[in-house]
């Protein structure tokens, strides 16, 4: 990307950021317990009339580089805060996960901001779950007091994508997280792969030992969710349960979602999904 295409970025996300033209999407995560809504995944969305559409992987590493990434940040908190009083009305009471900056965490007084955050919109800390990449947490051991803080005001903890990086066991022995996300890569291959199998197997051992749940991330289909399910992961999310969904739509799909459920760890009712799974419940 050039110097200028760059900074014409830069400036259409303040321009956006200032004008409220950011938007999210969520995408629920359900228990393999009972198919249960369990949680849902804050998706920030940017569609600008001129650039486009513009993916979190660009825009955010711009935000971070140019000092935006707080407004960015408190922007989400702002909106999550406010959805989860608006589901809350409708009947559904599930908590939200936002993905973070480890710079974030460089504040001191940033584990105090969201709390005040949550206080001041009366929504309790324990609906909220704050998620960081594994390659994000490498430094954080540096910041043990914020993460330990969060955790105090009953704040969730995240490691999303974990397995991608090289320090994994040691993020989890050191940092107080509540639940490990695990990368779609191994659940992908899962089904071909022994070694995926096992490395799976392995995690939600040592998650379930460590007192952390486990996800598995971008599960795509029938057979994935069984393996993952049958491995011992808590929670399951993934195209095949859900693509990321507007607000106004989730309390529909969580009515049609667990009617479906059953058939999805059933077997001899694989043919039952079949409609659900090509339309993956959007």
């Amino acid at each position: 990307m050039t110097a200028k295409a760059e900074m014409r970025l830069v400036d259409g996300l303040q321009l956006a950021l200032e004008r409220q033209a950011l938007h999210m999407v969520y995408q629920p995560k359900v228990s393999m317990r009972d198919g249960s809504l369990a949680q849902v995944e804050a998706l920030v969305r940017w569609d600008d009339p001129e650039l486009g559409t513009v993916g979190p992987a660009r825009f955010v590493p711009l935000a971070e580089q140019h000092g935006l990434i707080d407004d960015l940040t408190q922007w989400g908190l702002r909106r999550i805060l406010r959805q989860w009083l608006d589901w809350r009305q409708e009947g559904i009471d599930a908590c939200i996960a936002f993905n973070i900056s480890a710079l974030s965490l460089q504040h001191l007084d940033f584990p105090d901001l969201v709390e005040r955050m949550c206080r001041g919109l009366n929504v309790p800390t324990d609906r909220i779950v704050l998620e960081l990449t594994e390659g994000a947490t490498q430094p954080l051991v540096k910041m043990m007091d914020a993460l330990t803080r969060f955790r105090i005001k009953g704040i969730g903890l995240a490691i999303d994508d974990f397995g991608t990086g090289y320090s994994s066991l040691m993020q989890l022995r050191q940092l107080p997280f509540t639940e490990v996300k695990i990368d779609q890569a191994f659940i992908a291959d899962a089904p071909h792969s022994r070694d995926c199998r096992l490395i799976i197997q392995s995690v939600a051992e040592l998650a379930k030992g460590l007192g952390l749940t486990t996800t598995a991330e971008g599960v795509e289909t029938i057979e994935q969710l069984r393996i993952v399910r049958e491995l011992g992961c808590d929670y399951v999310q993934g195209y095949l349960v859900s693509p990321p969904l507007e607000p106004t739509a989730l309390k529909a799909w969580t009515s049609k979602f667990r009617r479906a459920w059953p058939a999805m760890i059933a077997e001899e009712r694989l043919a039952l999904w079949g409609d659900v799974e090509a339309d993956s419940l959007g």
